[in-house]
């Protein structure tokens, strides 16, 4: 029988306005007002707006509610994820109207702001009254949060990317559903630069791996939950994850369940789960979720690539050893709202095999002939000493210094996963707008666009203790071991 899990509130820390403004690199995001600044007025720039509105190229972007909750006490996380996970429910079906609105935007200024953006955020303000009075009834009511009812209407750099051929609902916002990704969320791998050496390991320094094999997801488990975010909430993550390791993971799952999960990985101790957004080919493919939310239903569309290999290395700490990470542990590298959030949770990383000393954080990578995808997770690798997971998901853990490997005050190094995934897809035609080799997109937020800068991993620490004594021992004694 399931079991509803320890509850926890839903947060990615949404950036300023201004850093959200700031381009993701050439052809990526710039976080623009769909509608005419001050600048910008007349008729001309009200028609302009629409015109983009009208074509696909905005998107809705609305601050993250979960960020700004620093404590939420044990009686009032059932309530507050049921509403956090709401406000994003809320926003998606706000962006499949505005696009399927495009008519009535187009003959009407107005439609977008009285009959799209004007109801969600009164529903959006419902919803942020209630997590205040969830949190108020157990703890002082948290101050603050009613202005981040209101959500605004961004260009998406989308407009004019053309129809694609191939099945599905087509767009001008590209790809086979219509909301991406477009021929500029691609750049060639030959093209880009080197990118900067990891810091050096000092005499100190932890310099072991530890490799756990877990196979590629051969059993197919998909789920659109996300137990971390979103637990106890079906169609938690709006997009659809690949599940290696434990076999037990959904959004009802709790601490007992994974204890009690099969697992993929070939040590038994090793009951950890590790979890991603899939890769999809949008070849017109109808897969099992076409119709379902998650899935085609929200804009995930096209065939679901397996890896060809999927890595998952613990590595050590350059200035000193590293220490055991405590059971439960649950952390989430990048940012699945990225595009909208801006860049200071991004951690997405893609290349080409042969060519990964380039790394691409805001574009898919154009492998040449014989080279595959690679996309690369690299997980925080200090932790507080205490909590298994926080309130917005991140505080508990950190990344190390970049420079110089250090752990933030009052943290602890603790083995760092890398995990790598590996796809053979060929490289999408741009010239056409992949008709005649589709494009291949991450799941995603709707309103993300299937945005490379989007990637994101998950994992649930669920090694035994005798085993990840062994991690420990090996990464600190310089061995490799699998």
């Amino acid at each position: 029988m399931r079991r509803t899990t320890r509850k926890r509130s839903k947060a990615i820390r949404r950036t300023t306005a201004a850093a959200a403004a700031l381009a993701l690199g050439a052809g990526g995001l710039v976080a623009a007002t769909v509608y005419a600044s001050a600048g910008e007025s007349g008729p001309g720039a009200e028609k302009g707006a629409r015109q983009v509105l009208a074509s696909g190229g905005a998107t809705i972007d609305c601050p993250d509610v979960g960020g700004e909750l620093r404590n939420v006490p044990d009686r009032a996380r059932k309530e507050v994820d049921k509403n956090l996970a709401l406000l994003d429910q809320q926003v998606a079906e706000a962006y499949q109207r505005l696009r399927n609105e495009s008519r009535a935007i187009q003959q009407d200024r107005n439609f977008a702001d009285n009959a799209i953006m004007g109801p969600l955020k009164a529903k959006r303000t419902a919803a942020i009254d209630r997590i205040a009075i969830a949190i108020g009834r157990a703890a002082d009511r948290p101050q603050g949060l009613e202005p981040l009812a209101a959500c605004t209407l961004r260009a998406s750099g989308n407009q004019g990317g053309g129809d694609q051929d191939g099945g599905g609902d087509q767009g001008g916002a590209g790809g086979q559903a219509g909301n991406g990704p477009v021929a500029a969320d691609f750049a060639d791998i030959t093209t880009v630069r080197p990118t900067a050496d990891k810091p050096r390991m000092t005499r100190g320094g932890s310099r072991g791996t530890f490799t756990s094999t877990c196979g590629v997801n051969e059993n197919k488990l998909y789920n659109t939950d996300n137990i971390i975010v979103a637990p106890g909430v079906s169609n938690g993550a709006h997009h659809t994850h690949d599940y290696i390791g434990n076999q037990a993971n959904d959004a009802f799952a709790d601490d007992e369940d994974f204890a009690g999960g099969e697992t993929t990985c070939e040590n038994p101790g090793d009951k950890s789960s590790y979890y991603w957004p899939v890769l999809r080919l949008q070849d017109g493919t109808d897969e099992f979720d076409a119709d379902q939310q998650g899935g085609g239903a929200e804009g995930n569309v096209g065939r679901i690539l397996t890896a060809k290999e999927a890595t998952l290395e613990f590595v050590g700490n350059p200035r000193g050893k590293v220490v055991a990470m405590p059971r439960f542990l649950r952390i989430i590298t990048g940012d699945a709202k990225a595009f909208t959030n801006g860049t200071a949770n991004a951690n997405a990383s893609w290349s080409c095999t042969g060519f990964e000393d380039r790394q691409l954080t805001n574009k898919y990578p154009l492998c040449p002939e014989g080279s595959d995808v690679v996309r690369t997770s690299t997980f925080q690798s200090c932790w507080d000493g205490r909590n298994t997971d926080s309130a917005n998901h991140r505080s508990h853990v950190a990344f190390a210094d970049p420079e110089t490997g250090a752990c933030p005050s009052g943290f602890k190094a603790i083995p760092q996963l890398v995990q790598r995934l590996v796809y053979d897809v060929d490289a999408p035609s741009l010239d056409d707008n992949g008709r005649s080799t589709p494009f291949f997109a991450v799941d995603g937020f709707p309103e993300q666009l299937h945005k490379p800068v989007t990637d994101h991993g998950d994992f649930v620490n669920v090694f035994d203790e005798d085993l990840m004594n062994t991690m420990v021992q090996c990464i600190n004694t310089g061995r490799s071991c699998r």
